[in-house]
């Protein structure tokens, strides 16, 4: 239940341009390369697999080198969100998660989302 869960947002820094960092956080083969084993796109649906499970979500918003917002497909309400943020002064670049958590398990979503985080990182070079 969405009800249980809670907000979570972490923040990370990411020396990438913006325009890159989009390409993987918003084709398929950008977030195959970090996010998921596979990931394949019909009409707006994602699919996401990793091991023997798979996941479906919308993309329901959608940025051009700024944002991408997934609503899961399996019953529940919430979704994960993406958000490039660049300082106008210095030019550095992060890059926003949002996501949700009962609060037993956001130690370990935090986990989850720094490991993924630093594939993305890795993967970029940056």
């Amino acid at each position: 239940m969405m009800n249980d869960k809670k907000k979570m947002r972490l923040e990370y820094e990411v020396k990438s341009s913006p325009k890159i960092l989009f390409s993987f956080l918003s084709t398929p083969n950008g977030l195959a390369d970090w996010f998921a084993d596979n990931v394949t796109i019909s009409e707006n649906i994602y699919t996401f697999y990793w091991d023997k499970e798979s996941l479906r979500a919308q993309l329901v918003a959608f940025k051009e080198n700024k944002l991408v917002k997934f609503q899961w497909l399996d019953g529940e309400t919430e979704y994960f969100e993406l958000e490039i943020i660049q300082d106008e002064m210095t030019g550095d670049v992060a890059l926003s998660v949002t996501d949700f958590s009962i609060d037993e398990e956001v130690q370990e979503k935090e986990l989850i989302w720094n490991n993924q985080i630093g594939m993305l990182i890795s993967v970029l070079g940056a």
